[in-house]
């Protein structure tokens, strides 16, 4: 029956779909589905399919589309007869509150994309900062390093060793005019980097020179059977220590900008609520 049924509407579509118009849009809503009181209407199944789908595919689409939305509404229906009239309404609630909520907050997110002012200047950072020190205390070290990932066999390799541990302002450009010869490299020493970044980056380390790795202004030179890791770390920041304000800065923007949208986000629900009370839109009865 199942079979008979499929085979059916596979037939039904592949007539009403052939051709490059397979539905036509009409003012009156033609039914294609009933199941007990529900509907599945022509228009509902149009955007399923398009001019580039043959009508053999369309019809498939099509049928494998109706079987499941009848079976969902038939689900439904029984579900509606059996569940108890208790567990309806609070499933009603959620639907009604999940739905409240949708709206509500595409909303507020459409109007503070709109009006949300995001600049923020260096010294709301700083005070913000200062003032809440205590909550940024770092939970992990951190590194300022320098290092180079480089062929074992390269010639050069001395010469390499010297321009990074030294690094003055010739070194630093010589090294920028090499960098082609480096399978990975980053030079920038001013930046606050997560040790698990560099463990990342520079492959497996021993428990010794992860411990090394831990000492301000040292020079280390790391191999594995194919690549030389030079590093040199130029300062050191240990786990409990204070986080210095340019490495949470980031967090700190990302606090005061949603401050800002919560502040917002009030500004709006209360106008709101005095436009609907001075339009006599809002009443509270006694």
């Amino acid at each position: 029956m199942k079979k008979s049924f499929s085979r059916y509407i596979f037939t039904l579509f592949s007539m009403i779909l052939v051709g490059c118009d397979y539905f036509q849009p009409s003012d009156d809503r033609k039914v294609v589905v009933r199941v007990n009181e529900s509907f599945l209407y022509e228009d509902d199944i149009q955007a399923l399919i398009n001019e580039n789908t043959s009508p053999e595919d369309s019809a498939i689409i099509v049928s494998n589309y109706i079987n499941r939305w009848a079976t969902q509404q038939l689900l439904i229906d029984r579900a509606e007869l059996n569940l108890p009239q208790s567990q309806q309404q609070e499933f009603g609630e959620l639907v009604n509150n999940y739905r409240n909520e949708l709206f509500t907050n595409a909303y507020t997110e459409a109007v503070v994309l709109r009006d949300l002012d995001t600049s923020l200047n260096r010294e709301e950072v700083e005070n913000y900062y200062e003032k809440n020190k205590e909550n940024f205390i770092l939970n992990e070290d951190l590194l300022k390093l320098r290092y180079i990932n480089i062929a074992k066999n390269s010639n050069n390799l001395d010469d390499i060793k010297r321009k990074i541990e030294r690094f003055n302002e010739e070194d630093q450009q010589d090294l920028l005019n090499m960098a082609l010869q480096f399978k990975n490299y980053s030079l920038n020493d001013s930046v606050w980097v997560k040790t698990k970044t560099v463990y990342d980056k520079i492959g497996p380390l021993s428990v010794e020179d992860r411990s090394s790795l831990l000492k301000k202004s040292n020079f280390m030179e790391l191999q594995d059977s194919l690549n030389v890791y030079l590093v040199y770390v130029k300062d050191v920041l240990s786990r409990n220590e204070q986080a210095p304000m340019e490495y949470a800065s980031a967090t700190i923007r990302e606090i005061l900008l949603n401050k800002r949208k919560q502040a917002l986000i009030k500004e709006l629900e209360k106008d709101i609520t005095k436009d609907a009370i001075k339009n006599n839109e809002f009443e509270i009865f006694n």
